[in-house]
C-alpha cells in the first residue's frame, strides 16, 4: 500500500479453516481465564467449556455473563448446573414440561440468583455490556485483522499465545465511560 491508496486483498485468498473460542472475562483482574478452542460452538462445546471453568474451582459461586445465544439456555446445561449446585428438583422433558419446556423457562432457572453457578443474560442488542465482547474487539484489532495462518492449529497456536501475551502485558478492568447522558447524533 502507498499513501493516500486504498488497502488491496489478493482474489485467491484461501481459507484453511476456523475455529471457534469461547473465553470467560474476569473482571476483576481484567484477564481471559479458561479459554477454549474448537471447531465448533454446539450446545455440548458450551456446556464442556462451563464444567471446565468451574472446574478450576468447584466449590466457589459463578456469575456468567452471556447472550441470548441459544447454547447458552440449553437442556445440557441445566442438567450441568442442577447437578453441580447439587439440586434434586425434578427438570421435566425438553420441550414438553417443566424446567426443560422452553428456552424462556431453562433461562429462568440458570439466572435464579440462588444457585451457586448462574448466568445474567444481556438484552437483546445490548452485546456492549458483555465486556468478554468488548475483549473480542481487542483480539480481533489487535491479532486477527491482518493474520495470515496457514493450518487451524496454527491459527489456535497465535490466539493462545495472544491471550498469554494479553494477560501479562495488557490486563486491567474495563472503565465504563459512559454517564447515562443522551447521546449527541
Amino acid at each position: 500500500m502507498k499513501r493516500g491508496q486504498w488497502e488491496r486483498q489478493d482474489h485467491e485468498y484461501e481459507r484453511h479453516g476456523t475455529q471457534c473460542l469461547i473465553a470467560n472475562f474476569e473482571i476483576a483482574t481484567g484477564k481471559i481465564i479458561c479459554p477454549t478452542l474448537g471447531d465448533t460452538r454446539t450446545e455440548k462445546d458450551f456446556e464442556e467449556h462451563i464444567r471446565q471453568t468451574v472446574s478450576t474451582s468447584p466449590e466457589a459461586s459463578w456469575i456468567f455473563v452471556v447472550d441470548n445465544l441459544n447454547t447458552h439456555q440449553s437442556e445440557s446445561l441445566v442438567c450441568y448446573v442442577a447437578k453441580a449446585c447439587g439440586i434434586k428438583k425434578q427438570l421435566g422433558k425438553k420441550g414438553k414440561k417443566g424446567i426443560l419446556k422452553s428456552m424462556e423457562t431453562r433461562s429462568a432457572f440458570l439466572s435464579d440468583p440462588t444457585h451457586r453457578i448462574r448466568f445474567m443474560y444481556t438484552p437483546k442488542h445490548a452485546s456492549w455490556l458483555n465486556q468478554v465482547e468488548c475483549w473480542f474487539s481487542i483480539l480481533v484489532k489487535r491479532l486477527l485483522k491482518r493474520l495470515s495462518v496457514k493450518s487451524k492449529q496454527e491459527l489456535s497456536a497465535k490466539i493462545y499465545g495472544f491471550i498469554d501475551y494479553f494477560n501479562v502485558t495488557m490486563a486491567k478492568t474495563f472503565k465504563w465511560t459512559y454517564k447515562g447522558g443522551p447521546l449527541n447524533v
